[in-house]
């Protein structure tokens, strides 16, 4: 397996950048996983989601997302480090080392006060850092919007994924779906904000949010950064 991922790395490496990254060949399948992704998450995922923001107390979410957060923090140093980011890389890791540790088992982020900032780097960045091209957009089922170059990176990466790694599978089961009800809490304050055609908003704005990860934020907006992208839109929560 470590060969042939080897050798799909490599491979990808010299075509990807020749295609061009605004190219959308493949709309037509797109559009159609697009549509799935909406309806599943219009009836099973954001209902779930919305009832988690409502009846689970603010202080409790908070850590989920946190522990969350935490236990990713060593695919992100890993990361750092493959980019050429020593310094952050080590960052990380004390990040991690602090609140695994001080912070409960990563509930508390009791890092961040300290001065360690938190980030989030993945393969596709690394890939991107390396100098490969994006390749085509793409949406994949249930985890929307990507292109060839993340979907390959989310493809490796999840060997070494610590959610996937939980066992028995009961248990990885209810691990991995509190991991996405947490994630799509977290998203629930942009649904408003789709505006058009929905397939080109979302497409749009992922696209303008991985240059900006890409590039540590500089020479990009972050299309998250507004007022109103809370999951708490209601402050309900204090009443539990």
């Amino acid at each position: 397996m470590g060969r042939t991922a080897f050798v799909l790395v490599l491979a990808f490496m010299i075509l990807a950048p020749s295609v061009k990254a605004a190219d959308d060949p493949w709309e037509g399948v797109n559009r159609q996983v697009f549509e799935f992704n909406e309806w599943t998450d219009r009836w099973f995922l954001r209902p779930v989601a919305v009832g988690y923001v409502k009846v689970v107390p603010k202080f409790v979410r908070t850590g989920v997302s946190n522990f969350f957060i935490n236990i990713m923090t060593p695919l992100t140093a890993a990361n750092q480090l493959l980019q050429g980011k020593p310094k952050a890389s080590i960052s990380d890791l004390g990040r991690f080392a602090m609140n695994t540790t001080l912070g409960v088992g990563g509930l508390i982020d009791v890092a961040s006060p300290a001065g360690l900032a938190k980030n989030s780097e993945d393969l596709g960045q690394t890939f991107a850092v390396w100098g490969s091209g994006p390749g085509p957009y793409v949406v994949l089922p249930f985890f929307g919007p990507s292109n060839v170059r993340d979907s390959l990176g989310l493809g490796i990466s999840s060997f070494v994924n610590p959610i996937l790694a939980v066992s028995p599978n009961s248990t990885r089961a209810i691990v991995t779906a509190a991991y996405v009800v947490d994630l799509r809490a977290g998203l629930i304050g942009i649904d408003d904000l789709v505006m058009g055609d929905r397939y080109l908003f979302r497409k749009d704005t992922y696209e303008q949010q991985r240059r900006f990860n890409i590039n540590d934020g500089l020479g990009e907006d972050d299309p998250f950064e507004q007022d109103g992208f809370d999951d708490d839109d209601d402050d309900d929560d204090d009443d539990f």
